[in-house]
């Protein structure tokens, strides 16, 4: 399962999402610095830096079956 981290760079805040459309459910393009479309097609890489935002695109490590 995959999490995208986003972390505001002026507002110091970091806000964590299932989906892209997650993120602007709660946060505004102007928050991000990127439309919804662009940051779609952007995140093929796992890190991209806005001049407001920084996003990352992880997979969370759950336990390991026995």
């Amino acid at each position: 399962m995959r999490v995208i981290h986003v972390h505001l760079i002026f507002k110091k805040q970091d806000h964590f999402f299932g989906s892209i459309s997650a993120i602007f459910d709660y946060l505004s393009e102007d928050d991000i610095g990127m439309a919804k479309s662009t940051l779609i097609h952007s995140l093929s890489s796992d890190t991209i830096c806005t001049g407001r935002a920084i996003i990352k695109r992880r997979e969370i490590l759950r336990c390991k079956h026995k």
